[in-house]
């Protein structure tokens, strides 16, 4: 079993960044892939990053491509979002998420991830 606990969201002003962290607990989070999703008002929950379990193999959203970044830290047990020149369609809660299937597909589960955190609000405003 697999928990997760993500963090570091708020406001931002447009063009700001800031860095999601997502805290995990379980003995099988290092051997399987993470990821983080994001759910708007109104909209469905969309992929928006994967990461397969060692690092090192990355996959966005066109939407994140160029601007955010993500990576883990297996000791720590953790995964993080970088996010930089944020734009107000970014506004959203974001969740990071594990689970034992491919990284490559995982934009495929936006519902479907085995493991789930609570989300954490972003806000991209002036």
């Amino acid at each position: 079993q697999v928990q997760l606990q993500a963090s570091g969201g708020g406001l931002v002003h447009p063009g700001g960044s800031v860095r999601l962290s997502c805290a995990a607990s379980g003995d099988t989070f290092g051997s399987i892939a993470a990821g983080w999703f994001r759910q708007s008002p109104g909209k469905e929950r969309e992929f928006v990053a994967g990461i397969n379990w060692k690092g090192g193999l990355e996959y966005y959203s066109d939407a994140a491509k160029g601007r955010f970044r993500i990576s883990r830290d297996n000791v720590k047990n953790a995964v993080y979002l970088q996010m930089n020149s944020l734009k107000p369609e970014d506004t959203a809660v974001y969740y990071c998420a594990a689970d034992r299937g491919n990284v490559d597909t995982m934009y495929r589960r936006p519902y479907g991830m085995d493991y789930w955190g609570k989300g954490t609000l972003v806000t991209v405003s002036s």
